[in-house]
């Protein structure tokens, strides 16, 4: 399996920061935002990988990621996503680079120290989405689960007013080689951009998406709020790690 970082868009929630570099490469504790995805990946055993950026500051990955060998990379690659559109404009552009196989597809905004090898090991078909209990589902996809089966999801609503569970999907999938298919079946939500949320509604409506509870610690960084407390978990994990609690 071959992995995809998508790291575009202006970063705008977080202006003024945002005028100086993409908002990936903003620091979380001692590392670049993008390198925590990165380390996911490598962890559950992907060392090829395409990382989807855009926007003026596009070039500073070169010089932060140089040829991801650092990273435990084996391959690394770069496509730049012209304007925005949503997330599943910028997957589409992994097409080629999925070359017919599955991919782990995580927004580069997310970190998590959660394991995920066992996850894509077992993966064969279909999509597998990554859930987490949230205080603020009303920011994410929220699935609504069957109350006559609990395991089952019957829906996944895409930024909620009134959310039917307290459970997010984070921004971390699994998906065959149909997602690509999918994707050009797409029509914009009234946001104007395609959803990642109706990509998982066409696995869905087939029987053919799955989820799994994520393990440990998960946040997005991507506003004030969440970038300060991703920087204040991992500073103190980090620490702690050094000093052998």
């Amino acid at each position: 399996m071959k992995g995809v970082v998508l790291a575009g868009g202006l970063g705008t929630r977080l202006m003024p920061l945002t005028a100086a570099t993409n908002k990936h490469l903003l620091p979380v504790y001692d590392q670049p935002m993008v390198f925590y995805p990165i380390q996911t990946l490598v962890r559950a055993g992907i060392d090829e990988v395409l990382v989807v950026t855009g926007g003026p500051h596009a070039g500073h990955f070169l010089r932060v990621l140089k040829n991801g060998q650092e990273l435990g990379l084996k391959h690394l690659e770069f496509a730049f996503q012209e304007g925005e559109g949503g997330i599943p404009v910028a997957l589409s552009l992994a097409a080629d680079f999925a070359d017919g196989g599955p991919i782990a597809v995580v927004l580069g905004d997310n970190t998590t120290d959660a394991d995920i090898a066992g996850a894509v090991r077992n993966f064969s078909d279909g999509a597998l989405v990554f859930l987490k209990q949230v205080s603020d589902p009303r920011r994410f996809g929220v699935p609504e689960f069957d109350p006559q089966d609990k395991t089952k999801i019957v829906k996944i609503e895409e930024k909620p007013s009134f959310p039917k569970s307290d459970f997010a999907v984070t921004g971390l999938y699994l998906y065959d080689n149909q997602v690509f298919d999918i994707i050009k079946t797409l029509k914009p939500s009234q946001r104007g951009e395609l959803e990642i949320t109706d990509v998982n509604n066409f696995y869905l409506s087939k029987g053919r998406l799955f989820w799994s509870k994520l393990d440990g610690f998960w946040s997005d960084a991507g506003t004030f709020e969440s970038l300060f407390y991703s920087n204040q978990y991992w500073a103190q994990k980090k620490l702690a790690v050094k000093k052998g609690l």
